[in-house]
């Protein structure tokens, strides 16, 4: 019998476009609570062991339900490019996994000229670091599962 593999129609086991949109989004969603939740934390620990996360111009301290959703922001932002990019690049898991962390390193530079004292510029890098290693290896891995 001269099988090449080649099956036509919704039997080949082949799974929609929409599914794997979805299950990347929810896969995301689940992630970006996960890195809501470590971000805040990891904020709570910097702020118990003495961290001042006060803003040098305004003067008022970042409270811990502005890391959540600066995280949960940026985190659906990250969402929606895995996403872009599932659709439109050959390649996403590696096209995202090199923006995403060109993004991040972008990231560390506000808190470089923020003019904060030294043990809050040290914990905010590491705050944006909490998230980047959350969401990039989830939805890197997530763009690198086909089900087609």
């Amino acid at each position: 019998m001269n099988d090449t593999g080649a099956v036509a129609g919704p039997a080949s086991g082949r799974t929609g476009h929409p599914h794997r949109l979805r299950g990347l989004a929810g896969t995301g969603f689940i992630a970006t609570l996960a890195a809501m939740v470590a971000t805040t934390l990891a904020a709570a620990l910097a702020q118990a062991v003495g961290v001042d996360f006060a803003v040098p111009d305004g003067g008022e301290t970042i409270p811990l339900s502005g890391f959540a959703v600066v995280t949960g922001f940026f985190s659906v932002v990250g969402i929606v490019i895995a996403v872009a990019l599932r659709r439109w690049s050959a390649r996403p898991a590696e096209r995202f996994v090199w923006t995403a962390v060109s993004l991040t390193a972008i990231s560390l530079v506000p808190p470089l000229l923020s003019g904060a004292n030294s043990a809050a510029t040290t914990a905010l890098l590491g705050l944006h670091l909490v998230p980047a290693t959350v969401m990039i290896p989830t939805l890197a891995r997530s763009l690198r599962t086909r089900t087609d």
